[in-house]
This record gives structure tokens, sequence and C-alpha cells, in this order.
């Protein structure tokens, strides 16, 4: 595509990215389904730390990954590096999802394709910043894992997350037409996806879409910020419902020294879903706190730095409430037998 026919990229033309890829995206998953093939591929067996009770095919990132992927080397040629290491993470994850892998063969897989997107396209930084973004992005990668695990949850959150990036690299600071056409792209295959992925689901993102789709958000965030479309703490507020949760979690579960990769249903949305919310009602809670986020976001790129930093705090304080809140509620839950026996599952 021409760059210079992109400085004045118009809007109508990001919709239509976007639309065409939720359609391919929607298409491609409608034949899966239709042809038997998504059962065959891979399918999600339920178990005690599930949240759903019927097995379910595990194949949202064949609509989403090849429809970002072709999208992304069409119209952005210049972030080829970031579509090729999508697909190798998309294929990785895929055998995953069929016969599974050991922790460390999917960690290296990872980690070579966020060092060698970093290596390839270094930020004028110091190299300890470019490491320690190179590890938040690994953590992106496996947190938006650890996150795939209620209806319409992480679709919703590539579909309002990318959508900010494509308004983001539209209006920021230097806009960067390349990077809006291959968000929007990511957030329109995200759309595709959720209308077979909302409550009732009828198909999960599996590790092939939820690997991917994490890379992605690192890659991006990292490429705007390199570009100067957005300051370095956009793509945390922007995913910050989805940092705070994994990342508290997390740190919960490394405290009382257990297992961080083994399967657990302590998420807080996991408990919302568990005590009553259930897939739906959890689902819009998450996506209007994503939306203000992400509105807040986009809305102080224009702030002095100060004012910006203070957002993106009291935003991370108001989530850590919620997060609170949640916890009250859950202990409440806990504390009613006759409550506990009506958790809700998919």
């Amino acid at each position: 595509m021409n760059t210079h026919a992109l400085v004045n990229l118009p809007w109508t033309t990001v919709a239509i990215v976007a639309v065409s890829a939720a359609c391919a995206s929607a298409a491609i998953l409608l034949v899966l389904l239709k042809t038997g093939l998504a059962w065959r591929l891979a399918t999600d067996i339920p178990n005690d730390r599930s949240l759903h009770v019927r097995p379910t095919p595990r194949v949202g990132g064949w609509g989403i990954v090849p429809v970002a992927v072709i999208a992304i080397l069409l119209a952005a040629p210049s972030l080829w590096c970031a579509a090729l290491a999508t697909g190798f993470l998309a294929a990785v994850s895929q055998v995953d999802d069929r016969r599974g892998l050991p922790a460390r063969v999917r960690f290296a897989a990872h980690f070579i394709a966020v060092v060698a997107f970093v290596a390839l396209y270094p930020a004028a930084a110091p190299w300890w910043l470019l490491a320690a973004l190179a590890f938040l992005m690994m953590w992106l990668v496996n947190l938006y894992n650890f996150m795939d695990g209620a209806d319409g949850l992480a679709g919703g959150m590539t579909l309002f997350g990318f959508a900010g990036y494509a308004v983001a690299a539209m209006v920021g600071g230097r806009p960067m037409p390349e990077l809006a056409l291959a968000s929007a792209a990511v957030a329109g295959a995200a759309l595709g996806f959720l209308i077979f992925n909302f409550h009732p689901a009828r198909i999960f993102l599996g590790d092939a879409g939820s690997i991917s789709i994490g890379f992605l958000a690192g890659a991006l965030g990292y490429w705007g910020w390199r570009g100067e479309a957005w300051p370095i703490w956009f793509p945390v507020l922007v995913f910050a419902p989805f940092i705070t949760d994994a990342s508290v979690t997390l740190l919960k579960r490394l405290l009382r020294g257990e297992k961080f990769w083994e399967p657990h249903r302590e998420h807080y949305y996991q408990r919302l879903v568990r005590s009553g919310v259930g897939h739906a009602g959890t689902a819009w809670m998450w996506y209007a706190v994503m939306a203000i986020g992400i509105v807040l976001a986009v809305g102080v790129l224009d702030w002095p730095s100060v004012f910006q930093w203070s957002v993106v705090a009291i935003w991370i304080g108001i989530l850590f409430l919620m997060g609170g809140v949640v916890d009250l509620r859950w202990r409440r839950f806990q504390s009613t037998p006759s409550e506990r026996s009506s958790e809700v599952s998919r």
C-alpha cells in the first residue's frame, strides 16, 4: 500500500477494514462449525476447574489470526515482523491446543517472538528499558491466555482494546495510519469471533487465538510508542482490566506458593461468573470498564505528562477497589451454602 496515500487516511477506510475483517473471521468460523472441522481441530473438554460444562471447539484463533495476519501484510507491510511472529505463535499454540506442549516449549516460543520483534525494531531507549518492555510483552502474551476463560471476555477485550489502538493511531501525537489499519483489522476479526463466543459460546478462543492476540497487543502497543503515536503508559491503560486482574491473581498465588501456570478459578472475572453474575453479566460489566478506560486513555493523550500519569494511577487504583468489591462479594457467596450450591456454569 502506498505510504503517501495513507497520510490522509479517512476514517471510512479504517471502518471498511474492520468490517471486512469481521465478515472474513465470521465466515471462516461458520464454515468450521458447519463442516464439523472445528471439533476435529481442537476441542475443550470441561474439567473441575472449568466454567463450562459442555465440550466446545477451541478454534477462535482460526478465524482471527489468518485474517489479522493477511490484513497486516497487505495494509501495514512495515509490520511484517509482527504478522510473521503472530503466525509462528499461532502454529505453536495450535499444537498445544490439540496435543499439549511442555511449559518450557511454550515459553521458549513466546521468548523468541518477542525478542526477535524488539531486536529487529529497537526504540531509541536504554537497553534496560527495552529489556523490561520485552518482559512485559511476554507477560501480556501469557496473561491474555490466563484471562480467556469466560464467554465473550477475551474477545471483547480484543475488540475494545484494538479499536482503542486504531483511534489513538489516527489522533495521537504522531498519526500512524498503518498502525490504525492493523489495529482495526484485529478489532474487526475479534468482532467476527464474538458472534460465536458471546454467551452461550459455541466456540472458544483457544491458545492459538489468545497467545497470538496477547502478542499483538504488546507488539502494536510497542510499535505505537516507538513511533510516538502514544506514550508508554497508553497500552497499559487500554488493557488495564486484564493486566490488573491477571497480575493481582498471579501475585496472590505466588505468595501462597502455588504453581501459577496451572489452571484455576481464582481470577476476578471467574469469581463474578461463579458467584451468580453469570457469563453474559460479567462480560457486559467488563465491557463497560474496558470502554471507560479506553476513553480515558484516548482522551488524555494531549494532556501534560504529569496529568496523564495521574489519570493512569487513579484508574488503576479504581480497578483495585473494584477487585476488592469482587473479593468481598466472593467471601459472602462462599459463606452462604445455598448460594454455593447454585454456582453458575457455562
